[in-house]
């Protein structure tokens, strides 16, 4: 099987789009109104996972109940939204995304209606046979099983199909239907806990594509 044939799916937070800073930030902001420490993008990058809510009560050393969660989360996202116009692409997102030479669509954890008219502003919409956010109220869940609905959608068998993400949720939920996970260490996670997950690893996305086009063995 050639790249030609095969589908290519993208994160979004983190890959295509460079926002590790403003998701730092917006992470101090929610868990200073819990008396949390001050995590620094580093601190993040070595400790973040989800569920989200694990992550926070990590970070806390305490439980995190589903009530205090989704008040956390709520701030979280109220002041990432106030800050997503400083957020660019990551550098080599568009050269990354022409060099793909089969289709592409984009699966994000963001929600699904600020999603679609966010991906607008960058003018890449036409790049993607489909564009699927997070549909709930509520974010920090794992992505497998939105992973699993939007091959479904895309009528894409997940054999077929290779995602390109910063997180090991994203090889976790690779896994989880059976596609092929390449990991980019410039996002969210520390490159150290993306070569232990045991996947291929790519420091920028356009090495990410390569290796995604390359021969299965």
């Amino acid at each position: 099987m050639t790249a030609d044939d095969r589908h290519l799916v993208w994160d979004w937070n983190g890959t295509l789009l460079d926002d590790l800073s403003l998701v730092v930030t917006c992470t101090n902001q929610a868990i200073a109104t819990v008396d949390g420490p001050v995590l620094t993008p580093q601190q993040h990058r070595v400790a973040f996972r989800r569920p989200v809510a694990d992550y926070y009560a990590d970070v806390l050393g305490r439980a995190v109940d589903a009530e205090e969660f989704g008040r956390l989360d709520r701030i979280f996202h109220d002041a990432y939204r106030a800050g997503l116009t400083s957020c660019a692409l990551a550098e080599d997102a568009e050269r990354a995304l022409r060099t793909w030479p089969g289709s592409q669509s984009l699966l994000s954890m963001w929600f699904h209606d600020e999603l679609v008219p966010l991906v607008e502003t960058y003018g890449l919409t036409p790049t993607f046979r489909r564009i699927d956010g997070l549909r709930g109220a509520v974010g920090g869940d794992r992505k497998a099983a939105h992973l699993a609905r939007h091959l479904a959608e895309l009528d894409v068998a997940p054999a077929d199909t290779v995602l390109i993400g910063d997180s090991i949720d994203d090889a976790d939920a690779a896994e989880d239907v059976g596609a092929t996970c390449i990991l980019y260490a410039g996002g969210f996670t520390d490159p150290d806990r993306l070569l232990a997950r045991g996947v291929p690893v790519a420091r920028t996305l356009t090495e990410a594509v390569a290796l995604a086009g390359q021969p299965r063995r």
